[in-house]
């Protein structure tokens, strides 16, 4: 039976060509029907306040460079949304006199305009919040040296390069209103993918490149990010492939309920649990890495109930 047409971008696949049995089955979970999709391989974890949520995001950051030594450095990568974790991941730092010398970061992504990385005076650099929010605030007698923070740029050689000899202890992560993780979008329908689109393991041998963004995903970073100015908002990316992915220790993905919408957290939830894959829903081929995690703010996760406003 032919895959069904999406209603988000016909031009696009998203999970809206999806069977309706798994998005009526996604819509009815309650949080302790996604607890109890935990397996061996995948955590979902539930945080009660903000203040924990948060701060276990940031332990994550701390904890990991504290392996790093000069025989074995290790690294994070981290992304921009959320991004509320990146002042204590400094604090933290500061506090507890971590030297950052042998410790690693990779950005997972960056705009892109007219075939070239946004420069770091951006508005909208992905670069700048990190450096900003994080690695400024750091003591220098502390901080990492900027040959081991890792920015990928159009050119991706040296950014792919840089993966191979370090080990990344954890890769974090938001999920997108398009069911992404980084700007690994859904792809175009056409050419090889008119009918169907990747399989799983196609999608697997995706390396770090630049992407063309879902019109979802550009809508979604005008609100967040633009104050709704959607012209404002690059349509293409450099993104973190799944080959860099699967690199990574552990995948941790942390979602407060301000970026994707309660049903989108539960379909991917539900998708991964149930090992379900297709890469219309790039996030649920996460089913197939050997240590994700999957962290909730409780009353972020709200119903899919209908409430008129």
């Amino acid at each position: 039976m032919p895959r069904k047409t999406s209603i988000l971008a016909p031009g696009w696949w998203d999970f809206t060509t999806l069977a309706d049995d798994l998005l009526n089955d996604a819509a009815r979970l309650t949080t302790k029907d996604m607890q109890a999709l935990s397996r061996p391989g995948f955590e979902v974890v539930f945080h009660d306040t903000l203040e924990d949520f948060y701060l276990a995001e940031a332990l994550e950051y701390t904890m990991a460079w504290t392996q790093a030594t000069a025989d074995n450095p290790v690294g994070v990568c981290g992304p921009i949304g959320p991004t509320e974790q990146l002042p204590l991941v400094a604090r933290l730092v500061n506090t507890l006199g971590l030297d950052l010398k042998h410790a690693h970061f990779w950005g997972m992504d960056e705009w892109v305009v007219q075939g070239q990385e946004v420069p770091v005076d951006h508005p909208l650099s992905f670069k700048r919040a990190d450096l900003e929010l994080c690695f400024d605030r750091i003591d220098p007698g502390l901080s990492m040296p900027e040959a081991h923070q890792h920015f990928p740029k159009a050119d991706t050689r040296a950014y792919i390069e840089s993966w191979h000899g370090v080990r990344c202890a954890v890769m974090q992560g938001g999920q997108g209103d398009i069911k992404h993780w980084a700007f690994n979008d859904p792809v175009k329908r056409e050419g090889l993918y008119q009918d169907q689109p990747p399989t799983p393991a196609q999608y697997r041998e995706l390396s770090t490149r630049v992407v063309d963004l879902h019109p979802v995903t550009v809508m979604q970073n005008a609100r967040t990010s633009g104050g709704g100015v959607v012209t404002g908002v690059p349509t293409q990316a450099i993104t973190v492939g799944p080959v860099q992915t699967w690199q990574a220790d552990k995948v941790s993905i942390w979602q407060a309920g301000c970026h994707d919408n309660p049903f989108g957290m539960r379909l991917t939830t539900l998708m991964i649990g149930k090992r379900v894959m297709d890469s219309a829903v790039p996030m649920s081929l996460l089913a197939d890495h050997p240590n994700v995690q999957f962290h909730f703010y409780r009353p972020g996760v709200g119903t899919c109930d209908v409430e008129m406003h």
